[in-house]
């Protein structure tokens, strides 16, 4: 499947390619950034590279840089993976490099990806994690439509603790009713 270039208000979600493994280096060596998300997993930059180099072409999942302002430059990523046709389901990840959270650029990633999501896809549901500790995500996504569903007792880790998963999804028929508004 060829992965599509969504065009918003403000921004313009594009395949993730070679040239975004800098910016991307960066975002995977944001302290913050892997707490809020609960990344644990140390990459090389050899890693960095590859994964730039090849992700546009893996099936089953939708890569996309998050680019604003008329600029090319990767501002962070949005993602839909695991993505199961028979069941219509998959799971939905955003990473935002330091610099550009909290300027309204993921909101507008999720609203186009949940467009491509249900109209282009014809999923049925999306879902994803969100870290108890991440109130500001938590917030977007309740926001958005999604609902929490569950929760993962500690799950991630947080500094010496552990912090809790927190399962959000979100229908077809609710994001078509959000839709309406």
């Amino acid at each position: 499947m060829e992965k599509p270039t969504l065009q918003g208000e403000m921004i313009v979600l594009r395949p993730l390619r070679a040239s975004d493994a800098d910016a991307l280096w960066e975002s995977v060596n944001d302290a913050d950034g892997n707490r809020l998300t609960g990344t644990t997993q140390v990459f090389t930059r050899q890693q960095i590279d590859d994964w730039c180099a090849t992700i546009s072409s893996v099936e089953g999942r939708i890569d996309l840089a998050v680019t604003a302002n008329g600029s090319d430059e990767y501002l962070g990523e949005i993602v839909l993976n695991e993505i199961d046709e028979v069941v219509r389901s998959a799971n939905l990840r955003l990473a935002m490099r330091p610099g550009y959270r909290g300027r309204g650029y993921g909101t507008e990633a999720i609203q186009l990806i949940l467009g491509l999501a249900f109209d282009g896809l014809a999923l049925h549901r999306v879902e994803l994690d969100v870290l108890s500790i991440n109130a500001r995500a938590k917030s977007l996504y309740e926001n958005l439509g999604f609902r929490v569903e569950g929760r993962k007792r500690d799950a991630y880790r947080d500094g010496d603790g552990y912090c809790d998963a927190i399962i959000m999804g979100l229908l077809e028929d609710e994001y078509r009713a959000s839709q309406l508004d």
